[in-house]
Formats: structure tokens, sequence, C-alpha cells
């Protein structure tokens, strides 16, 4: 099998329960609910996507997992493990698959390859995909319009406010540890900043979160 990669960098996280945390990211090519070309983003599902995932460069299993592993080790050797051991063996780096929808080629050959090679493994998906086995930590950020085939997880993350999607009924239907609201990027980015905060002050299950990566200029 091959994986279509669209990038691969180390970065700080940027947004949710890992904000400020050193992590690879490993951006997939494709997705479901967006071909990623302007031209049919009117036709969309997700209309506000703001990711450019279209190239792609083809990887074997063996080649990804060492073009991720190189990226941590030519840029922070020693960096502390997460918190949590799995199968009794510290985490000492950290990998995020995101995309485009990172659940279309994500497997568990990739997971246990990554984790042979000390990697904690989160990933960042739409949540219309079911999830192989060996990821560590699963943030679901759903959007309106689609069937979800995941309901559980650690981290739930709204883009808001979206048409069609109720952060209430999100609560009644699902079960994460940990549920966020993020301002939709766009002109309107600072009316949705208040939107979210205001929403937040009334029903506290939730908290903020904003894209950093954008404020201090990090890719």
């Amino acid at each position: 099998m091959t994986y279509q990669v669209h990038e691969i960098f180390m970065t700080l996280q940027g947004e949710g329960y890992w904000t400020g945390r050193a992590a690879v990211f490993c951006r997939f090519s494709r997705c479901n609910l967006w071909t990623g070309l302007e031209k049919d983003r009117h036709r969309a599902v997700c209309q506000f996507c703001d990711t450019d995932f279209v190239d792609a460069t083809a990887y074997t299993l063996d080649s990804l997992a060492t073009a991720i592993s190189h990226q941590w080790s030519s840029s922070a050797p020693d960096m502390l493990p997460p918190p949590g051991t799995r199968h009794g063996k510290r985490r000492q780096s950290m990998v995020v698959f995101t995309g485009g929808e990172p659940l279309l080629q994500l497997d568990q050959q990739l997971t246990t390859a990554m984790h042979e090679r000390g990697y904690y493994i989160a990933v960042e998906t739409n949540g219309t995909r079911p999830r192989p086995p060996g990821i560590d930590w699963l943030c679901m950020s759903p959007k309106a319009g689609t069937e979800l085939a995941i309901t559980k997880g650690d981290e739930l993350k709204l883009v808001y406010p979206q048409q069609g999607i109720n952060p209430a009924n999100l609560l009644r239907n699902t079960s994460f540890h940990h549920y966020y609201l993020q301002p939709m990027d766009g002109p309107n980015r600072e009316a949705n900043t208040h939107f979210a905060i205001n929403y937040i002050l009334e029903h506290p299950q939730w908290r903020l979160s904003l894209q950093t990566h954008k404020i201090i200029g990090l890719p």
C-alpha cells in the first residue's frame, strides 16, 4: 500500500487540548467532504476549510514512518514524552495525522509502525470514517450535514458557529473527554469569537480553542 501525503513538518500544536505541544504533523491528501479545489468549494460539504491538501507525494509504509521520524530526530531528539504509557513503553514523541481526512488512509499497519518507533499517535478527523486500531488520542471536528461514524474519543472540537449543528445535541449524542468550541476563521472571525465566548459562559461544559499557530505565525 502507498500513502498519499501532502506534507510532513514539525511545529507546535496550535489548537485544542495539546496547544503548545511540539509534534510532527503528517497531512494526508484527499478528503471525503471536499476535493480541496476552489472551483468545487461551493458544492463541498465543508465549505469553510482553510487547509491546502491537494498536492501529494506517494510513500510506502516504511518510507513514511522514516520521513516522520526524521522530522522529529532532526528537530527535538530529547523531547520529554507526553503523559501515560502504551504497552509498557513511554512515547517520546508525538505525530499528528491530519488532512484532508486522515482516516481515509491511516491504518493499523501505519499506527503499529509509528508505535514501534516510539510515537504517541494523535489524529484530527471529521468523524465520518471508523477509527483504525492504535490511535492514542482522537480529536474529532464534526461538520454539518455528515453522518458520524465516531461518537466517542478524547477531544471534540467544533468549529463554531455552524448552521446545522447544535452543540447541545453533540453533548447528548457523543462521549468525549474534552469539548471545545473553535471560532470559525474568515471575515467574521472576531464576531464568531464573541459568539463562542458567550456560548461557553452559558454552557461551561465547553472550552475555547483558538488557532494560536495563526496568531504567532506558525504553520
